[in-house]
């Protein structure tokens, strides 16, 4: 007769990992807790499992792409500053920004942190209003004689409020903030409040990035 080892029978089971794409609205807090009287993630009405996070997070008061996940491994792979992990943001600045403020954001500006820090070399263009991008709730303010731009910023890293610290170091103040990209994965046509699975394919190339 054969008998199962102790060690055997209690071996653990694999972890269900999951992995969603959210696209965070305005004004919404990137935690499932309570905070005041903010919005947070488990306003979206979607059933997450209880031991999923967001990987990072993004402020109250910008907007867009959120992973959560459960998988610890993927979390802090994306999280770790020597990966260089990608994240695209859209910007939306006061007045109409020019090329020498762009050169200086991509240079690195010098921002305050707990003390100065000098932002790392990033891309950064001058773009039009993406076609795609819903209006946002409440809208941007509008002034009739005073212009706004957009530019689409590259990073590889993710102080406090580091994209509003910069442009407003370049003179520039950021009036709206739509993360659009991490890594691989696009904001496509998500819209506020929207959530789905990542596809194994997503996950994989996460991994490889």
């Amino acid at each position: 007769m054969v008998v199962k080892s102790r060690m055997a029978a209690s071996k653990p089971k694999p972890q269900n990992l999951k992995y969603y794409l959210i696209y965070k609205p305005y004004g919404m807090m990137s935690q499932f807790s309570k905070e005041g009287d903010k919005p947070t993630l488990a306003d979206l009405g979607f059933a997450f499992p209880k031991d999923v996070y967001p990987v990072g997070r993004l402020d109250h008061d910008s907007e867009g792409l959120l992973l959560l996940t459960n998988d610890k491994t993927l979390n802090h792979h994306l999280l770790n500053p020597k990966n260089h992990y990608q994240k695209t943001y859209w910007v939306q600045v006061d007045r109409e920004i020019t090329d020498s403020a762009v050169g200086e954001l991509a240079k690195g500006v010098v921002i305050k942190l707990d003390k100065a820090y000098l932002t790392q070399p990033c891309t950064v263009r001058k773009i039009e209003m993406p076609n795609s991008l819903p209006e946002r709730v409440p809208p941007v303010r509008f002034r009739l004689n005073v212009p706004t731009s957009w530019i689409e910023i590259v990073l590889t890293e993710g102080k406090n409020r580091q994209v509003r610290k910069m442009t407003a170091a370049v003179g520039f103040p950021t009036l709206r903030l739509v993360r659009c990209a991490i890594g691989s994965l696009k904001i496509g046509a998500l819209a506020p409040g929207d959530v789905r699975e990542l596809t194994d394919k997503e996950v994989q190339n996460l991994k490889k990035g």
